[in-house]
């Protein structure tokens, strides 16, 4: 018996040794129970902190908090929100492409094809993409770089776009919007350390995204300037000044064109692109040509020009040489369908190696969305004139396109009226980008706030307002100029509403700080 009472103690004595040196062991618990946490601000990557994106930024998640404000009854000097901060057709009212809708319909409820209400055009081609996905479905993974048929339509329509400059569907690789493949391409392109890094000519203002992508990527960002002068134009010399700037401290391995121009509105003339693609092949420049905005055209005298169609035709000195990547997205343009994230990039003179680098890279993804590939299917093969839905697809596609043109002539006629906004013209794409004169008063009172000083006048403008703008300091500016970034997405008489708002504000902010 005494020996069972010591080996109990002897149990019950390890045990209280063993809790207590658990206890011991045992992190430090904050009051909310979650303790020193494994991820943190001091042990995240560190590229992702200097990662930043106005076009999402700090003013439009206030202007959500004040819609949840407004739901609540708080009191303000307007009754909504108007955010006019981003390029979301549909989310401004545009209404959907009815033909684009009836394939994707079809497509996700095959059931529909035996519908009478659906055109028999729309049924051939949703029935022709489900027999190209696995199972007849398009909830089925496709292969990586898309599905076969809609990288060939694809092709085709590059190569009738380009006036019959062959483009071939190995060189096609479907995306999440464009987006996506603009961000393959950059991961591709990043290398090396020190003086070596790669870096990446970009301009400025710019879409947030690459500067971005770049942050994220710890590549660098090698900004050129375009001339607001010249209506946001691009200057060779100012590309040589940049490249040999960047010369001294990384490795210049790419060039990113946006034509039309976002945040900026402009088109490129074909003699600029021409000169582009000589720099290019002179410094040994990747050559990235972001194309979304190649049916948003819109002033007399300008046309879009594909920077593959233009190397082609500058002949083989020039085609056989320079690597391009060229990208083109559903979420612009006539179709605005942002949410299908459908995109495409054709890449040329790519080396094969890196080529299949780049299928490896896609395939870690699975693949783009399936409706996103079937909607940008009907996007490059929409109904032709010998077919049913023809006349109302025209209809609705000269419409948009039509609605937009009158939205940013006047947007530009109306915001050069204001005394203190110079407003260049709105050529294409969907967005202008005005210059402010702010009194010095405002700039030191945005100086006081940390802010600044075009992020001051777009808050203010917001809380007085409702009004949502993107302050030019979130694309880049040349230093002593203010801008912000607009949409001329509004339907029409609420971006009339838009535009007297701003007016009034304008007038008000710059007697308030005089």
């Amino acid at each position: 018996v005494t020996t069972i009472i010591l080996a109990l103690a002897s149990t019950v004595h390890a045990r209280v040794v063993c809790i207590g040196a658990c206890e011991l062991q045992k992190p430090n618990m904050t009051e909310n129970g979650l303790g020193h946490r494994v991820l943190n601000m001091d042990t995240m990557n560190p590229n992702v902190k200097r990662v930043e994106y106005a076009v999402r930024g700090p003013i439009v998640q206030r202007a959500v908090q004040i819609e949840k404000e407004l739901k609540e009854g708080v009191e303000k000097p307007f009754t909504e929100v108007i955010k006019a901060n981003i390029g979301d057709a549909h989310a401004m009212g545009q209404k959907p492409i009815t033909f684009l809708r009836q394939v994707v319909a079809l497509c996700a409820y095959p059931d529909l094809l035996e519908d009478d209400k659906f055109p028999e055009d729309a049924k051939n081609r949703a029935r022709r993409i489900l027999q190209a996905c696995g199972g007849g479905s398009i909830g089925a993974y496709s292969v990586s770089p898309g599905i076969e048929i809609v990288r060939q339509d694809v092709a085709k329509y590059i190569e009738k776009r380009d006036g019959g400059i062959p483009s071939n569907s190995d060189n096609i690789y479907l995306s999440t919007g464009a987006s996506d493949a603009i961000v393959t391409m950059l991961k591709l392109l990043t290398s090396g350390e020190g003086k070596n890094r790669t870096g990446v000519m970009i301009s400025i203002p710019q879409y947030p995204l690459y500067s971005a992508a770049l942050a994220e990527l710890a590549a660098v960002q090698i900004s050129y300037y375009l001339d607001e002068d010249k209506c946001w134009s691009l200057d060779i010399g100012e590309l040589r000044r940049a490249v040999k700037a960047a010369r001294e401290h990384c490795n210049p391995r790419a060039l990113c064109i946006i034509n039309p121009g976002n945040p900026t509105g402009q088109v490129q003339s074909r003699q600029c692109i021409e000169d582009v693609i000589r720099f290019a092949a002179e410094e040994r420049l990747f050559l990235m040509a972001d194309e979304v905005y190649q049916d948003n055209v819109y002033a007399e005298g300008c046309q879009f020009h594909s920077f593959k169609k233009v190397l082609f035709e500058m002949g083989p000195e020039y085609s056989s040489v320079v690597e391009l990547a060229s990208f083109h997205s559903t979420s612009k343009c006539f179709m605005g369908e942002c949410g299908f994230r459908g995109g495409y990039m054709e890449v040329v003179n790519m080396d094969p190696e890196v080529k299949l680098q780049l299928t490896k890279l896609v395939s870690v993804r699975l693949c783009p969305p399936i409706p996103g590939q079937a909607l940008l299917d009907i996007v490059v093969n929409p109904p032709q004139p010998d077919e049913p839905s023809y006349a109302t697809f025209i209809k609705e596609r000269t419409a948009n396109l039509d609605i937009l043109a009158e939205k940013a002539k006047m947007t530009e006629q109306v915001l050069n009226t204001v005394p203190g906004i110079h407003c260049n013209p709105v050529q294409g794409a969907m967005y202008t980008f005005p210059r402010l004169s702010l009194p010095e008063k405002a700039i030191n009172a945005a100086k006081e706030k940390g802010q600044a000083p075009d992020m001051f006048y777009c808050m203010k403008l917001l809380e007085e307002t409702g009004i949502c703008l993107v302050p030019g300091s979130g694309f880049g500016q040349r230093d002593g100029t203010y801008h912000f970034r607009m949409t001329i997405l509004p339907a029409t008489e609420k971006l009339k509403v838009v535009l007297e708002k701003i007016r009034e504000f304008h007038k008000r902010f710059t007697e308030e700080f005089s």
